[in-house]
């Protein structure tokens, strides 16, 4: 319990040193403090050098490579193979991975300003991009033995997609309720099972494939394998035709007696579970990225339309009305930017993080849907066609209160620790 001295039970001469002391203090200390502000922590919103850098280039790198292309990917359901390339080329697909890999060896605050980035341009390409870093690269560096890292981190950094196979028909938020199961046989195991919503599977050629080893232990028996997408028995199916994010391939993927060798278990035997759980919550702040980044490029595609529109003999940015509306917009957006920069910065310190990252994914999402449906209305009737990207914004932003964990399984996340903070 947190004790709180109110002013009134000072005794008066007490409260009087106190006042003054801290007045004392204050006035002979500001000066120094602002003149030694570089001992300070600095803003969140205070980018080092080689951070700034990145995010410059990204951005160009969206504007030039991304933007001529969001028509044409979201009516054929597919991101572009050059663009692809093009991303693994500029070192976007590789971060995190150390230099002797091939990869930038740069930081988790670098991927995350990188998905931001790309999400003011195109979500849908910025889901391949933040998965590829947050989950797919990062498991392997993470948790991969030598061998492993030797085999699968070059590919990764230069022109391998990897998919993160978790959920199931019958397993979404209860993940680890999951049927596939992986058969030992000597050296190898057997996976038999069906896997659903799998992000980046149409053109993944490695994926991480969760399937339990031992059903009667639960999710103690889940254990993470490498499969590769040329191994016989393994099939990706049915691409779903979803209502946002078009361009991002999402599958079925089929196991039917797949073999795979135990030298391609990632970790340990059983700690599937505990694989799953924390790089999921490292990419629920890629998530909060991606919401951030949608708010905003809705943002700066709409606001400069409100300041050229004129209705009434006014611009519509002009009626204070409107004002309130976007400065509230503008507001929760750098909110919701600081919570998920806030978290990036706590992953990089290697501080906890899986209360704030929830509590990023859960209010960006939020912010998304309000923000991408209020530019909706402020751009009025050409709001409502496809000739703007508004409407793509809007759909696009959909899926962030759904996948990686539902809004609700956040929500209960963050309770979950503010009920510890507060028995404690």
């Amino acid at each position: 319990m947190r004790s709180v001295i109110f002013r009134s039970q000072l005794k008066p001469l007490k409260a009087s040193l106190f006042v003054n002391g801290f007045n004392n203090f204050t006035c002979n200390n500001n000066y120094k403090l602002r003149r030694n502000h570089t001992n300070a922590p600095s803003p969140l919103s205070i980018l080092s050098e080689d951070e700034q850098f990145f995010k410059e280039t990204v951005r160009k790198f969206s504007q030039d490579q991304i933007a001529p292309l969001i028509k044409k990917m979201d009516k054929e359901h597919r991101i572009d193979d050059e663009l692809v390339k093009k991303l693994f080329e500029n070192g976007f697909m590789a971060i995190e991975i150390d230099q002797e890999y091939g990869g930038s060896g740069s930081s988790f605050m670098s991927s995350t300003l990188t998905v931001e980035e790309i999400a003011k341009v195109d979500p849908s390409v910025s889901v391949l991009v933040d998965l590829q870093n947050t989950l797919g690269n990062n498991v392997m560096l993470k948790v991969g033995n030598k061998e492993q890292k030797e085999k699968y981190l070059p590919r990764l950094a230069q022109d391998t997609v990897s998919s993160f196979c978790l959920s199931e028909p019958s397993s979404g938020s209860d993940a680890f309720a999951l049927k596939t199961t992986a058969k030992k046989d000597g050296d190898y195991y057997y996976i038999n099972g069906t896997k659903m919503w799998i992000s980046n599977s149409d053109i993944a050629g490695v994926f991480y494939v969760f399937a339990n080893t031992d059903p009667s232990k639960g999710h103690k028996g889940v254990t993470c394998f490498i499969v590769e997408r040329n191994q016989e028995g393994f099939s990706v199916a049915k691409k779903e035709d979803k209502l946002g994010m078009r361009a991002s391939g999402t599958c079925v993927l089929h196991f039917d007696n797949v073999k795979v060798h135990k030298d391609n278990i990632v970790g340990e035997i059983g700690e599937g579970y505990k694989i799953a759980i924390t790089f999921l919550n490292e990419g629920r702040i890629g998530i909060g990225a991606q919401m951030v980044g949608i708010a905003q490029g809705c943002l700066d595609h709409t606001i400069p339309y409100t300041l050229e529109r004129k209705q009434f003999g006014s611009r519509i940015f002009d009626f204070q009305s409107m004002q309130h509306q976007i400065a509230r917009a503008v507001t929760e957006v750098e909110t919701a930017r600081l919570i998920v920069y806030n978290t990036a910065r706590l992953v990089d310190a290697g501080l906890p993080f899986i209360k704030e990252a929830a509590m990023a994914k859960y209010y960006a999402s939020e912010v998304a849907g309000k923000v991408t449906s209020v530019c909706i209305d402020w751009m009025g009737g050409v709001g409502f066609t496809t000739d703007y990207p508004q409407e793509k914004f809007y759909r696009d932003c959909k899926v962030g209160p759904i996948y990686e964990g539902t809004t609700n399984m956040q929500l209960s996340t963050i309770a979950k620790f503010i009920k510890k903070e507060y028995e404690q």
